[in-house]
């Protein structure tokens, strides 16, 4: 790890905030692939974190850890002051329904409706809903939120890729989680959506309050959202620190990600 910057690393943050999910020494390889070699990462209550890295670097399998879709070799994943590796898969289950996780591709179900969309995770959840609130009402919030409610009989294949964006991220926001995960938000959408989803993803933070750990390789995005910004580099947490300090580093590895 790089030890000439005057930046800051993830496991040596101090907050008062509370801590809402830390990683400590994260390994994992598939045979002699290497891919997270003691990675280490806090997320503080209504934070937006950004996690850069090349393809490859580490960062979807660090994510599919994360939510339990991989085991890791060794370290330590807190979520809210629960060891995920220690719990049961229906205390496990709980746990997931405090995390959102906006996919790259949307990830909405073909054959339903926006709304059919929407309801699919209140039905299934049904102890997160308050007693005097509708499914009917909690999606048509929602979409309102996201300013897609004239949407709300359409099929996904009516939809552009930024509404298929929104509306994921309504029905992400369905179930007020406390973190979210984000999966390259802007990926594959013209500047223009793109803008829209970042000034969104601003505006559901200042609303919600989430914690957000957001993975992008869009410098933009990374500069209007991020409060930090996380390297990782060949399975490690290289380097962080805001946009400006990273953004006008001298370091060779850190630079190629901002020319």
């Amino acid at each position: 790890m790089n030890t000439n910057l005057n930046i800051s690393h993830s496991h040596e943050v101090k907050s008062p905030r509370r801590l809402m999910l830390e990683i400590k020494d994260l390994r994992k390889s598939f045979g002699k692939n290497h891919v997270l070699n003691g990675f280490h990462l806090a997320l503080y209550k209504g934070e937006n974190l950004v996690i850069m890295g090349k393809s490859g670097s580490g960062k979807s399998v660090m994510i599919k850890c994360l939510v339990g879709l991989l085991q890791a070799d060794s370290g330590s994943i807190k979520i809210m002051d629960q060891e995920i590796n220690t719990l049961n898969q229906s205390d496990l289950d709980t746990l997931r329904t405090e995390i959102g996780f906006l996919f790259q591709g949307s990830a909405l179900y073909d054959s339903m409706t926006v709304r059919e969309n929407l309801e699919f995770p209140l039905r299934r959840h049904k102890s997160k809903m308050d007693a005097d609130t509708s499914i009917s009402e909690l999606v048509n919030n929602a979409l309102e939120d996201v300013g897609l409610l004239h949407t709300i009989d359409l099929m996904p294949a009516e939809l552009s890729g930024g509404m298929k964006r929104r509306v994921a991220l309504a029905r992400t926001l369905i179930l007020k989680p406390k973190i979210i995960l984000y999966d390259e938000p802007t990926s594959g959408l013209d500047p223009i959506t793109s803008k829209e989803i970042i000034e969104l993803m601003r505006r559901i933070q200042g609303q919600y309050k989430t914690s957000s750990l957001i993975i992008t390789h869009d410098i933009d995005c990374a500069r209007v959202v991020s409060e930090r910004i996380l390297l990782l580099v060949d399975g490690i947490n290289y380097v962080e620190g805001t946009f400006a300090e990273l953004s006008t580093s001298k370091d060779p590895q850190v630079k190629a990600f901002f020319k």
